[in-house]
């Protein structure tokens, strides 16, 4: 820790040292500075312990900190990163007010903490790399209300949000660097250590045994939302793909029956035009996939589709509409798993969790996670490695035993086997 001496003078006025060893270890080197008064001694002397043993950042050795100068051409960080977004192409009009309210809810709160100490706003110039530590630190903590206890001024944020917001601000700082001329020489979002998101898969999915799922499917008592729980947990597809699905995308005859994913339900930025909801192009590219159907769910939507137009929606609710995700769950999902729950079931799965546990029935059939990625529209592997990789564990044992049977064979036969003799 530093430590304040106290040095005599010939005048018999006394200056005031501040001491330490570089990084606080034995092996440092010793480090020194020099003050006329004690407070400034004091002030100095919990700077270096606030920067772990070392001189705080922008102070110069018998000068102090220096004053940051205006950079020419600067300007506000969120001005820059509005229209960054605004002239982004390939995008779809809800990705875009999914960024620009990211850029009012979060990249907002980035600040700028100059060498005195001082927090002042966050400009495209002025922002380094412990800046964007702070704030990836306070969306990890959040900000508590002082003066409601309980509340919070900012909650706190899961990894995965982090990652995606840090992500946004990388390429906005990005785009700043390679501006012409380029605004910045640096992105100070690169090499940022950011929490990890695995350790929350297990805890976000819940995945349904057969029998789980029959319980609470037993729960619903509407037809209409009995055939979209089938069809969510029997298809993998997610909620917005399978309300939005129409009898065109439909192909029952023939001997390969298909359902096309060529369109979702995208949620507009509030107060846009044309509401809350339209329909748009799915996730992603890959997202756009065709689903071969089973014998039992040609039946259903042969029933589903009798005498309706190319572009009806295929699951409807009873006055003829499509449903919405929070109609159908406080109204049909909910209700049916609160009434399972207390008839004994242990879980409380959310609609999405169909999906998952759709994968999970794949995984236990032996399904190769490449077609397993294929059938839920997965841009990469590594999501569905990622998000499901841990179920194949069950087959460890299937896998052991298959080597000892190989290895059990003579050499011999085992290299015809290899090479097909």
């Amino acid at each position: 820790m530093a430590s304040i001496v106290e040095r005599p003078k010939k005048d018999g006025s006394i200056t005031y040292q501040v001491r330490w060893r570089d990084g606080g270890g034995r092996g440092g080197s010793i480090q020194t500075e020099n003050f006329g008064d004690l407070p400034p001694a004091e002030q100095f002397r919990d700077l270096v312990n606030a920067h772990g043993q070392h001189w705080p950042h922008g102070w110069v050795r018998g000068q102090g900190f220096v004053e940051e100068k205006p950079i020419p051409g600067d300007q506000p960080l969120l001005d820059f990163a509005y229209r960054y977004v605004k002239r982004l192409t390939g995008v779809d009009k809800r990705t875009r007010d999914d960024y620009e309210r990211e850029l009012r809810l979060h990249l907002s709160r980035i600040a700028h903490t100059t060498a005195a100490g001082l927090v002042v706003p966050a400009t495209v110039c002025n922002v380094v790399a412990d800046d964007i530590v702070d704030w990836v630190r306070l969306q990890e903590d959040g900000l508590k209300d002082p003066e409601k206890p309980g509340e919070w001024l900012y909650r706190k944020a899961d990894p995965k949000s982090i990652r995606n917001r840090h992500g946004l601000a990388f390429c906005v700082f990005q785009a700043a660097a390679e501006a012409d001329p380029p605004l910045r020489a640096t992105n100070p979002c690169k090499g940022t250590n950011l929490p990890r998101v695995d350790n929350e898969v297990d805890e976000e999915m819940c995945f349904l045994e057969r029998e789980e799922f029959e319980f609470i499917r037993d729960q619903i008592k509407d037809p209409d939302a009995v055939d979209m729980v089938d069809w969510l947990v029997s298809t993998g597809m997610r909620w917005g793909e399978a309300s939005a699905l129409q009898v065109r995308d439909l192909t029952l005859d023939g001997d390969r029956p298909t359902a096309r994913v060529v369109r979702a339900w995208k949620k507009a930025e509030k107060g846009s035009e044309g509401g809350a909801f339209y329909l748009g192009p799915p996730k992603t590219k890959k997202a756009r996939r065709t689903l071969r159907l089973s014998p039992s769910q040609v039946e259903m939507l042969r029933r589903r589709t009798a005498g309706l137009g190319d572009r009806a929606f295929v699951f409807q609710t009873v006055m003829g509409k499509h449903w919405r995700h929070a109609n159908f769950y406080n109204r049909k999902w909910a209700p049916a798993v609160k009434e399972a729950m207390t008839k004994g079931l242990s879980k409380r799965p959310r609609l999405h969790d169909l999906r998952h546990t759709h994968v999970a029935w794949l995984i236990a059939a032996r399904m190769p996670l490449p077609k397993i990625q294929t059938r839920l529209g997965h841009e990469s592997i590594s999501t569905t490695v990622d998000r499901y990789g841990h179920l194949l564990e069950g087959l460890d044992d299937e896998i052991s035993d298959v080597v000892e049977a190989m290895l059990s064979v003579p050499v011999q036969q085992r290299l015809r086997v290899v090479r097909g003799a």
